[in-house]
């Protein structure tokens, strides 16, 4: 699956515990991810770089990129458990 940055709501990906989501106006990172000096810490650098040259790339060929996006407050209702 390739991951196109801002494409859709609904793509995600995962190296080790650290965690990319995809959304219209975002890509999320979170999570922890430990780049060690081996063979394996190489890949991940590898597919870490080569994610975040896409978000720059998708990033710069924007003309209409705003200022600063409007994160929308998350509103939260009665937990249905208590």
């Amino acid at each position: 699956m390739a991951f196109v940055p801002y494409a859709n709501e609904a793509d995600a990906l995962q190296l080790a515990e650290f965690n990319i989501e995809n959304r219209l106006d975002r890509v999320s990172l979170f999570g922890s991810l430990d780049l060690t000096r081996d063979k394996v810490g190489l890949q991940h650098a590898l597919h870490l770089q080569a994610l975040l040259n896409d978000v720059v790339a998708a990033l710069q060929a924007d003309n209409a990129l705003p200022e600063q996006v409007a994160v929308a407050d998350i509103e939260t209702g009665p937990n249905p458990f208590a």
